[in-house]
């Protein structure tokens, strides 16, 4: 359902949520209450992770506000993205959300007056399937949902990030990126180098960026990965998220940003690997090249290509 959105705010979001299952494998799940945008509609516990905050203190903070037990965050089990309009509050929202499994620690089961949800339950997926769900919420659990949120008529043009001064005039960014650990069938693995002017310039780094507004990670990552490399590949599977703040970042802006940075890995085959080529000169990218495990030792990796290989 397209809903026209000249004039709408164009907004970003990260959030994450948890999957956690009791010992007769019901569900835990919160009701969005009157004063919510989805009022009636059930959903996994979760929200808004803060900036600096990394998802997995997300998870673990939202769920025992929300539901008044505490969990602990597992495997990250998805990652879904959604674009909705809402004329009512004046914006269009791009979501991209984190979906972990939990376990549960402890607590009760508490209901809320006055907040965003106001019921928690324990749910079988039998029930599940016949509540008001919200669509990331069928999706994530695998049922099945006639329900669509109302959506943009186009995309409006927003950039992966917005720096947006406090009120201490320092600038904030939150960025939410897709990056590939990308293989040949001989094992090789493809890195890009960063270019000047940006931070981390000289070294190695996984091909991948920011995701595009109402774009999905998979589908950001394999553009980026051409655009940066010439490459065309095919994602095998989920790795992992890294978070990571930088309170005075500097790059081509020329003045510091608070940047947090939430990035997801996946793995990544090429079937035909050719010479790596950089298809938009100019950018933070100025080199990619195939490498060995072994000459991976002596690089210089960014710390995003470290944790990513290590996952």
């Amino acid at each position: 359902m397209a809903v026209v959105t000249s004039g709408l705010k164009p907004l970003r979001r990260i959030a994450s949520y948890a999957v956690c299952l009791d010992a007769s494998d019901r569900v835990l799940l919160v009701r969005a209450s009157a004063t919510s945008g989805t009022p009636g509609l059930w959903s996994l516990p979760g929200g808004a992770v803060d900036h600096g905050e990394h998802p997995v203190e997300t998870v673990v903070r939202e769920t025992a506000a929300e539901t008044g037990l505490s969990v602990a965050a597992g495997a990250l089990r998805d990652v879904l993205s959604d674009v909705r309009a809402l004329p009512h509050r004046g914006m269009t929202i791009h979501t991209d959300r984190l979906i972990y499994d939990a376990t549960l620690r402890g607590g009760r089961l508490i209901r809320r007056v006055g907040q965003p949800t106001d019921v928690a339950a324990w749910v079988s997926l039998a029930e599940a399937k016949e509540l008001p769900l919200r669509p990331f919420t069928a999706a994530a659990l695998g049922l099945p949902c006639d329900r669509v949120d109302p959506r943009p008529d186009k995309p409006p043009e927003l950039p992966s990030f917005l720096a947006v001064p406090g009120r201490d005039g320092l600038h904030r960014a939150q960025r939410f990126a897709a990056y590939a650990v990308a293989t040949d069938p001989s094992g090789r693995h493809l890195l890009t180098r960063v270019a000047s002017r940006f931070p981390g310039a000289g070294r190695w780094h996984l091909p991948g960026g920011g995701t595009d507004f109402g774009e999905q990670p998979e589908e950001a990552l394999l553009r980026e990965l051409l655009e940066e490399t010439g490459q065309h590949g095919r994602v095998e599977a989920l790795l992992g998220v890294a978070s990571h703040r930088d309170p005075a970042s500097l790059g081509p802006e020329g003045y510091p940003i608070d940047w947090h940075g939430v990035r997801v890995f996946y793995r990544v085959r090429v079937d035909r690997p050719t010479q790596p080529r950089v298809a938009e000169p100019g950018g933070s990218t100025d080199d990619a090249r195939w490498f060995t495990p072994q000459e991976l030792a002596g690089l210089p990796l960014t710390e995003v290509t470290a944790e990513a290989l290590r996952m």
